[in-house]
């Protein structure tokens, strides 16, 4: 993948986006619906016109559902549809031993900020690559450097015809434009879908990780002590 500037770190009084994105792609808890006016509040500081009106409609139909079926949604979205997984590695390395080393590759990335991720997901897990966005320089590095991947799951869940794409429509306008060949790798990974497991190896993550993470729990990274 060729190199790419992410989006450079909020003004003074600006609010991030990442955040944000992190907390309304976590499963939804009452406490989200409690929070919605912050939510709010939070998509309308945003810089970006684009970012605010994908949060603003994501927002507004969150306000216009009730909770229960916006979690069964949330659960037939992310849980049962392959291609709406929420782990950014997914998309190119599918569950084989491939993907080990993307996954150490995020590892090192939050180690090398003095970060330890949560033992709850694992590391390529899109709120927790969010949360480490919005804390540091090298997270909006990595988010840039999986906008291919990032782009597959907005098709994805724009083909679901889910809500839930508004977010990462939102996320995507902070991202560097994708060039010619990276348009191209998505529309063959789309084609190809996620790899499959690879003939006599384990798959590296078991079957849980991908149905999502422990329910009503918020994941986020945090400093090392």
């Amino acid at each position: 993948m060729s190199s790419s500037t992410p989006a450079a770190p909020a003004a003074a009084g600006a609010v991030s986006p990442y955040k944000l994105a992190s907390v309304l792609l976590q499963y939804p808890t009452l406490a989200l619906f409690d929070g919605l006016d912050e939510l709010d509040e939070t998509a309308r500081r945003l810089r970006r016109k684009a970012g605010r009106e994908a949060f603003a409609r994501f927002l507004s139909w969150l306000r216009a559902t009730p909770p229960t079926l916006v979690a069964e949604h949330y659960v037939e979205t992310f849980d049962l549809r392959r291609r709406c997984a929420l782990y950014l590695t997914y998309y190119r390395d599918g569950d084989t031993r491939t993907r080990g080393m993307s996954m150490l590759a995020f590892k090192d990335a939050y180690r090398a900020e003095g970060f330890a991720p949560s033992d709850e997901e694992l590391p390529d897990y899109l709120p927790l690559v969010l949360d480490f966005a919005d804390l540091t320089r090298r997270g909006r590095e990595l988010l840039a450097e999986h906008r291919t991947d990032l782009a597959l799951l907005q098709r994805a869940l724009v083909e679901a015809e889910t809500p839930y794409a508004d977010v990462v429509i939102a996320i995507s306008a902070y991202q560097p434009k994708l060039g010619r060949a990276e348009l191209a790798q998505v529309v063959k990974a789309w084609e190809a879908g996620p790899p499959g497991e690879q003939v006599g190896l384990e798959p590296f993550a078991p079957p849980e990780y991908l149905a999502g993470y422990s329910r009503g729990t918020p994941v986020s990274i945090g400093r090392r002590p």
